[in-house]
């Protein structure tokens, strides 16, 4: 029998509930909290590429399909689109390029898949030369580069470079050229970058430089210099780091 002991028990029950979820809300900050808004594209290095593509399926459930290779450079590469003008970047040496360039055989002496990098994408390359010149932060570039696409087609872009990047905690800088797909509009779907962010044990210098290029991003006191991102497929996450 439902008696009346057991409806104001019910009641409380429902109250209690909607008192929690809230919180429960409020504990999950919000994505672009967590994503830089500059953001076009992670990197994740490995001495051979279908091993890149396999860790990432594996943890995911979406394949990379492969981009292309780097003409010059001695790298090829695989993608996942990560939303909307962001993507993830597997990279690895080309055994077809015989070259003795320093990221081909960095990325030849890797163990196991890792985060090495990633790029930010300005609303105008040319406008954050000149602002990093005027806040004396040595950079080089832009600089045009290019990749032929298994279809046939070239993408061309232009880079930025800073000439100390922290180890590869801040970003190099991209601007697509204006001909050109953005990579992400056409790669594999079904993934979304969660998270990316940076620690080190000086969160405050990196900060300012950052801040200096304009460049909003999660940034947290560590022990030792590192890149973290988080991705998430409809089979489950992959956490990355470098």
């Amino acid at each position: 029998m439902f008696t009346r002991r057991s409806f104001l028990a019910a009641a409380a029950s429902v109250l209690v509930e909607r008192s929690i979820l809230p919180v429960r809300r409020q504990e999950i900050p919000p994505l672009e909290d967590q994503v830089p808004p500059m953001l076009d594209h992670i990197l994740l290095g490995a001495g051979d590429l279908e091993r890149g593509i396999t860790l990432v399926l594996e943890h995911t459930g979406v394949r990379p399909a492969f981009g292309g290779v780097h003409p010059g450079r001695g790298t090829q590469n695989a993608l996942v689109a990560l939303g909307e003008r962001h993507y993830l970047e597997i990279i690895a040496p080309d055994p077809a390029q015989h070259t003795d360039n320093t990221l081909a055989r960095k990325l030849a002496a890797l163990a196991e898949p890792r985060l090495v990098g990633w790029a930010a994408h300005p609303r105008n390359v040319e406008a954050l030369a000149a602002q990093l010149k005027r806040a004396s932060i040595a950079a080089e570039g832009p600089t045009p580069g290019s990749r032929k696409r298994p279809d046939g087609r070239v993408l061309h872009w232009q880079t930025l470079n800073l000439k100390d990047d922290a180890g590869g905690l801040l970003p190099f800088f991209i601007e697509w050229d204006a001909g050109s797909p953005h990579p992400s509009s056409d790669a594999p779907a079904g993934c979304q970058l969660i998270r990316l962010e940076i620690l080190t044990p000086d969160p405050a210098r990196l900060a300012r430089l950052a801040s200096a290029m304009s460049l909003a991003v999660p940034i947290a006191k560590g022990p030792a210099p590192q890149l973290r991102a988080v991705i998430e497929g409809p089979k489950g996450s992959l956490s990355l780091t470098s």
